[in-house]
């Protein structure tokens, strides 16, 4: 038990997973300590919480370790959310969170699969990076499909899925910008623009120095 502490957020600035977790966090106005990590420099304490060493990893002052960004999540918006990202105006938080599931999936067909794939396919033997694009282009035309009744994804503003899923596409995007600027998905790309641009996007994208044990704590948001 660490009385009076603050939870410890492990992230890394670029991690989908990460920006998901802090656009949570800082959506709630949960107080968290930020450990800023680089990947290829772990520090021990986050190898000790969290053995599989990915971010985000957040401990909670009980010692309660979150694992899982979807998680972390959730945990921040059912203590406050003011926006009522839990809440869609259209949908269901079920529904939100299997399509996220389908955003997550690393299975083959999976969105994070091709994604992962097409982004880096030096990392994937055998892996055709075209081929993956057009995997990942898949899921995407689905979204553009959403967004033609509503701006979001689950209504007319943005809830869980939006966030939670607009980091990924985010870097599908960037790994060829001309390519995704051409395709025929004027809503997604619009809908992606909204949230990459927004006070809570550009917050939480805020650069911080790696954090090492002794360090001046960074407070988020």
């Amino acid at each position: 038990m660490r009385d009076g502490a603050l939870p410890l957020l492990y992230s890394f600035r670029r991690c989908p997973y990460a920006m998901r977790a802090r656009l949570a966090i800082a959506a709630s106005a949960q107080r968290v300590e930020l450990r800023e990590v680089v990947l290829r420099d772990k520090p021990p304490e986050l190898i000790a919480a969290s053995p599989k060493a990915t971010v985000p990893v957040l401990v909670l002052p009980d010692g309660q370790v979150i694992e899982q960004s979807i998680d972390i999540m959730l945990w921040a918006l059912r203590l406050h959310d003011p926006q009522a990202w839990l809440n869609p105006p259209s949908g269901t938080l079920d529904g939100m969170l299997a399509l996220i599931a389908r955003n997550d999936s690393n299975s083959e067909g999976g969105f994070k699969h091709h994604l992962d794939r097409y982004k880096h396919p030096n990392r994937y033997p055998g892996a055709d990076a075209a081929q993956h694009r057009s995997g990942g282009a898949a899921f995407l035309m689905e979204l553009e499909h959403r967004l033609e009744a509503t701006v979001c994804l689950f209504g007319n503003r943005p809830a869980l899925a939006d966030m939670a899923i607009a980091p990924f596409v985010r870097q599908f995007a960037a790994t060829d910008p001309d390519w995704f600027a051409g395709q025929p998905w004027p809503r997604l790309q619009a809908w992606l623009t909204t949230i990459t641009t927004s006070p809570c996007f550009t917050h939480v994208m805020g650069k911080h120095p790696q954090w090492r044990a002794g360090a001046q704590p960074t407070l988020f948001p």
